[in-house]
């Protein structure tokens, strides 16, 4: 097989489309439709079926996507070994971010990586933890950072730090400096109506387990995937959000919001480095490990 079509076939069944696959790689779609299609005909397999929509993977094409990324990885870690040999932390490194951090971490996390790995390079992904745990197994990233993570096979999982949760509100009469609200109770914080996130949502679910704990249910006014729409949602006055402090500090106007501290129990989550035990990592994958957990404690740790 050859290890370019290999590559183009995952795009496309990763991005759901030869158009977008097709921007991503820089190649013309006449071209790349081919590539897929002669790997096709060399395996006597339909990898993809094809329609107005896009393009989704066969069973015979989830098989081999499965082994595609594997085989990929391995072209990628022999490079780096080579580049080893020159002296240089080469190759590529995948690593996924919760959406409430990726805007924080995003742009340190990349300044410092390319200062310290200038031969290697760096994608970012964005996704739920237990989508990431996913990608984890099958090869798309090599490192995450996932909330409450649970223990999987495959996972290699390290703790990084505890984050508080804090219950967001809009601040009334708009942008006024008003002092530090009293902190709320968390069976006081179950009688709000809350702009959260649906399940799986590590955060969402950890909020119902710990009202759970009190004899409590949540009142959910509306279920948003996504920070920014979420506190897009609390600005506007549809309820109350459960968040980091971080994950407001980085919104377009942290000035329109008040955080209340819970208690009674208190509200912290997890945070944890998860990497794949089914490939070894390499040395750039283990240094940028170390660059993940210096960048994210000295942005994210309470002073």
């Amino acid at each position: 097989m050859d290890l370019r079509q290999l590559e183009y076939f995952v795009r496309v069944a990763e991005l759901g489309s030869f158009t977008r696959a097709s921007i991503a790689l820089d190649i013309a779609q006449p071209a790349l439709s081919r590539q897929v299609r002669l790997l096709e005909v060399e395996l006597r397999q339909s990898l993809l079926v094809r329609n107005g929509r896009g393009a989704t993977p066969t069973e015979a094409g989830k098989l081999l996507l499965a082994h595609a990324r594997g085989i990929l990885h391995q072209v990628e870690r022999a490079r780096e070994e080579l580049g080893r040999v020159r002296g240089a932390l080469a190759g590529r490194v995948a690593i996924g971010l919760p959406p409430s951090l990726a805007r924080v971490l995003t742009v340190p996390l990349t300044r410092a990586f390319r200062e310290q790995m200038p031969d290697a390079q760096l994608s970012i992904s964005e996704g739920l933890s237990a989508a990431m745990q996913e990608w984890l197994v099958n090869g798309r990233l090599d490192i995450a950072v996932l909330y409450n993570a649970q223990p999987a096979n495959g996972i290699e999982i390290s703790p990084l730090l505890d984050e508080d949760l804090l219950l967001v509100q809009r601040r009334p009469g708009g942008l006024a400096e008003d002092p530090p609200p009293a902190p709320i109770s968390l069976r006081d914080v179950a009688k709000l109506p809350l702009v959260i996130p649906s399940r799986p949502n590590a955060i969402r679910m950890h909020v119902e387990s710990e009202m759970a704990g009190i004899g409590c249910r949540p009142v959910i006014a509306l279920e948003i995937d996504g920070v920014s729409a979420i506190l897009d949602l609390v600005a506007d006055g549809a309820g109350n959000a459960i968040l980091s402090r971080n994950a407001v500090a980085s919104s377009v106007k942290p000035s329109a919001f008040t955080v209340r501290a819970i208690t009674d129990p208190p509200l912290r989550t997890r945070l944890s480095l998860a990497t794949s035990s089914l490939r070894p990592a390499t040395l750039t994958q283990q240094a940028t490990l170390e660059l993940m957990r210096a960048t994210t404690q000295a942005r994210l740790a309470s002073p």
